[in-house]
C-alpha cells in the first residue's frame, strides 16, 4: 500500500507543479519579456520484482522557458535597425520640414532680394529703390540668420539625444551585470535548474538596451552574458560594465563624442560609424550624415552669395563717385585649435571667389618641414588638398611659435549663415554704376560703335584712385585700316593686348574685347563691343566716369551685373581628375544648390520613413515568431488549468484508495 500511496503522492505534486506554472504563465501574460513556462517530468526509478519492474511514480526534473535565442536574435536585430530609423526620421522630418517650408525657407527670401536688386537696377538714382535694396539684404541676412539658429537647435536636441541616449546605456549596462551577478548566484546548482524569471528580466533589458545601441551577447557557462557593441568592444562582462560617456570633441567641443572608459581613467574614442544600430546611432548618423551637410551647404550659399556679391559690387562706383565696398560682411571661416592646440593660424576666403568652396571641412596639421609648413587634408576622406583649390587663404604665424603636429580644424562654411551680416547702411553707398564709361568720337568717319562697357576686374589700383575713385587719363583706342587693328593709348599706362583686332569686313555685327590697363601691376580689366565699319583713324575712348554727370547718377550698368548673379552660376566649379578646379567652369546658381539641398533632405527623409515602415513589418513577424514559441496563449493555459486539475483529482482518488485498502487490511487483522 505504501508504493501506491507514494505514486499518488508524486502525482499530486506533480499536478500541483502544474497548476503553480500555469497560473504564474497566467498572471504574467501582460508582463513585457515573459516567456511561457512548463514543467518538466520524468518517471522515477522503477522497483524491480520478480514479475518485471513496478513505477513508483513521476518526478519533476525542472521548469523551463519556452525560447529561442535564434528568434530572440532575429527580434533585436528588427528592433535595433527600426529604433536608429525611427530616430533619423524623428530628427530629418524637422530638417525637411524647415527647408521646404515656402515661408520659412530661403527661395522666396533670395527672389526678394534680387528683386530689390532689379528695381535698383531700373531707377539706379532712385533713393527707396537703394532703401528698398538695403531692407531686403537684411530681410535675406535674417532668413539665413533663422534657418541658421533652426539648424542650430536641431543640432542642441540631437547632442541632447545622443548624451541621453548614453545614460540610458550605461543605466541598462549596469541592470544587466547586476541580474547576472544573482543569475551566477542562483544557478550555482547548474544550468539545468534556470532561474527562469531573472533570465527574462535580463532578456528585457537586453532588449531595451539594444533599442539604444545593437549589441552582441555571449552566455557563459555559469549563467552570465557578455554584452558587446560596435566592434566587439566589451560593454558587459560577468558583473562588470565598462562605463560609456559623451563628452566634447577634442576637436570640436559643440560636438559630443561617445567614448568607453578605462578602468585606468582614460578614454578610447569611438570613431563614428562604429556603432551601429538604435537611438544612438540613429542620432549620430543624423548629426554625420545629414546634419552637417545641411549646415555647410547653408553656409556654402551664404558664403558664396556674400563673396560673389561683394566681389561684383567692389567693381561698381556708388553715388559719391567712389568705388563700391563689400556690401556682406561677417564672411570668415571657422578655425578652431584640436586638443588645445595653440598655435597661430588665420584662414579666409580665397580672392578667386566663391566658385572653389566645396561645403567641405578640414584638418590642418603644422608640420615645419613641410612647404608650406602645414597639411591640409579632407575629414570627408582624408585627402590632401592645397587651400586656394578649396576656395581658401591660410596664414600661420610665426616659425617660433609653430608647434609640428599641431592640429587645426576647419570648417570654412559652418557659421556663414549664422554670421552673414549686411555691411552697408547708406543708400549713396549703393555701387550701381560702372567706373568706366565710353563713347564713340563725333568727328568718326566711319559707322563704328563702342558699346557694353563694363568693368570686370578692380586689382591693384596702385595710386590710381587716390581719393578711391576712378582717376585716370582716358583712353583713346584708333582704327587702322591698313592692318584692321585698334590700338589703346593713354598717359601713365600701358595695356594687354597691345593692339586689338578688327576686321570690318568680318566683324561688323560686334566683337567683344577685353582689355587689361596696367600701371606697376594690373590695375582694371574693362570689357566692351566694337561694331560697324569704323574708318582709318576713327577714335573709340574709354574715361573715368564721374558722379557730377548724368551718366554718374543714372548708370547702372553694375547693378545689372549684379541683378544677373541670380541666374549666374557661381558655385561648385568643376574640377580635373587631380581634384584641381577648372576656372570659369562654377556649375551652379545659388538658388540650385538650395533646390539640391532641399531635395538632397527631402530624398533622405522619404528614405528612412519606407526604411522604418519595412523594420516595423520585419519586427512584427520576428516578434509573431517569437511569440508563437514564447508567448502565452490564455486558452491554451485554461485548458492546461482543467487538465492539471483533474490530473491533481486523480492522484487524491489515488491516494484515496490507497488508504481504504490500507483500512481493510488492517480490518482483516482484527
Amino acid at each position: 500500500m505504501a508504493s501506491l500511496l507514494n505514486i499518488g503522492i508524486t502525482g499530486l505534486n506533480a499536478a500541483q507543479a502544474g497548476l503553480v506554472t500555469t497560473g504564474h504563465n497566467i498572471s504574467n501574460a501582460a508582463t513585457p519579456g515573459y516567456s511561457r513556462q512548463s514543467v518538466v517530468q520524468s518517471t522515477q526509478d522503477p522497483i524491480f520484482s520478480g514479475a518485471g519492474f513496478f513505477g513508483t511514480g513521476t518526478r519533476i526534473e525542472s521548469v523551463k522557458r519556452s525560447y529561442s535565442q535564434y528568434l530572440e536574435n532575429q527580434v533585436l536585430a528588427a528592433d535595433t535597425r527600426r529604433a536608429e530609423l525611427e530616430t533619423y526620421t524623428a530628427q530629418v522630418g524637422e530638417l525637411d520640414n524647415l527647408l521646404a517650408d515656402a515661408d520659412a525657407g530661403l527661395s522666396a527670401a533670395m527672389e526678394q532680394f534680387f528683386q530689390g536688386v532689379q528695381d535698383v537696377a531700373a531707377n539706379p538714382s532712385n533713393v527707396p529703390a537703394r532703401q528698398s535694396l538695403l531692407s531686403s539684404a537684411e530681410s535675406l541676412v535674417s532668413r539665413f540668420q533663422t534657418l541658421a539658429a533652426r539648424v542650430d537647435q536641431i543640432r542642441d536636441s540631437t547632442e541632447t539625444l545622443i548624451a541621453g541616449s548614453v545614460d540610458q546605456i550605461n543605466t541598462y549596462a549596469r541592470e544587466i551585470a547586476d541580474l547576472n551577478v544573482q543569475i551566477t548566484s542562483v544557478q550555482a546548482a547548474g544550468s539545468s535548474l534556470p532561474a527562469n524569471d531573472l533570465l527574462d528580466q535580463r532578456n528585457e533589458l537586453i532588449r531595451q538596451l539594444n533599442q539604444y545601441v545593437r549589441v552582441s551577447t555571449v552566455e557563459e557557462a555559469s549563467g552570465a552574458v557578455s554584452v558587446f557593441i560596435g566592434t566587439g568592444q566589451s560593454l558587459v562582462i560577468g558583473g562588470q560594465v565598462s562605463v560609456l560617456s559623451a563628452s566634447a570633441s577634442p576637436d570640436d567641443p559643440q560636438r559630443l563624442a561617445i567614448a568607453l572608459e578605462t578602468p585606468s581613467g582614460g578614454r578610447v574614442i569611438f570613431p563614428e560609424g562604429v556603432l551601429s544600430g538604435g537611438q544612438l546611432s540613429g542620432a549620430l548618423s543624423f548629426r554625420r550624415e545629414t546634419l552637417d551637410p545641411v549646415q555647410n551647404q547653408l553656409g556654402l550659399i551664404a558664403a558664396g552669395l556674400g563673396l560673389a556679391f561683394n566681389e561684383q559690387h567692389r567693381l561698381g562706383m556708388d553715388l559719391d563717385g567712389a568705388f563700391g565696398g563689400d556690401f556682406f560682411e561677417g564672411l570668415s571661416p571657422t578655425v578652431k585649435g584640436v586638443d588645445g592646440a595653440a598655435s597661430p593660424v588665420t584662414v579666409a576666403f580665397d580672392a578667386a571667389g566663391a566658385a572653389n568652396l566645396t561645403g567641405d571641412e578640414y584638418l590642418l596639421t603644422v608640420d615645419t618641414s613641410a612647404t608650406p609648413a602645414y597639411t591640409l587634408t579632407r575629414r570627408s576622406d582624408g585627402q590632401a588638398v592645397n587651400a586656394a583649390d578649396v576656395g581658401l587663404t591660410v596664414t600661420l604665424g610665426a616659425a617660433a611659435s609653430l608647434v609640428d603636429g599641431d592640429q587645426f580644424l576647419i570648417q570654412p562654411t559652418r557659421n556663414s549663415a549664422r554670421d552673414l551680416a549686411v555691411a552697408i547702411q547708406d543708400t549713396r553707398l549703393v555701387a550701381a554704376a560702372d567706373p568706366v564709361v565710353g563713347n564713340t568720337t563725333l568727328a568718326n568717319a566711319g559707322t563704328g560703335n563702342l558699346s557694353e562697357v563694363h568693368t570686370v576686374v578692380l586689382g591693384n589700383m596702385d595710386g590710381l584712385p587716390a581719393d578711391n575713385k576712378p582717376d585716370f587719363n582716358d583712353i583713346v583706342m584708333t582704327f587702322n585700316s591698313a592692318s584692321n587693328t585698334l590700338t589703346p593709348a593713354a598717359t601713365g599706362l600701358s595695356f594687354i593686348p597691345a593692339t586689338l583686332s578688327f576686321n570690318p569686313a568680318t566683324d561688323a555685327a560686334g566683337k567683344t574685347f577685353t582689355l587689361a590697363a596696367n600701371r606697376s601691376g594690373v590695375a582694371f580689366e574693362v570689357e566692351f563691343k566694337i561694331s560697324g565699319v569704323p574708318s582709318n583713324g576713327d577714335t573709340f575712348t574709354l574715361s573715368a566716369n564721374s558722379s557730377a554727370s548724368d551718366i554718374g547718377v543714372s548708370d547702372n550698368r553694375n547693378m545689372v551685373a549684379l541683378g544677373e548673379l541670380q541666374f549666374n552660376k557661381s558655385l561648385l566649379v568643376r574640377r580635373d581628375g587631380s581634384g584641381t578646379p577648372v576656372a570659369g567652369t562654377a556649375t551652379a546658381t545659388f538658388q540650385s544648390v538650395y533646390s539640391q539641398l532641399v531635395s538632397t533632405v527631402g530624398s533622405k527623409t522619404r528614405e528612412v520613413q519606407v526604411g522604418v515602415q519595412a523594420q516595423e513589418r520585419l519586427m512584427e513577424q520576428a516578434s509573431a515568431s517569437k511569440e508563437a514559441l514564447s508567448g502565452v496563449n490564455l486558452d491554451e493555459e485554461a485548458a492546461n488549468l482543467v487538465r492539471y486539475q483533474q490530473s491533481y483529482q486523480a492522484s487524491a482518488r489515488v491516494m484515496q484508495i490507497a488508504g481504504r485498502l490500507f483500512d481493510e487490511i488492517l480490518s482483516i487483522a482484527q
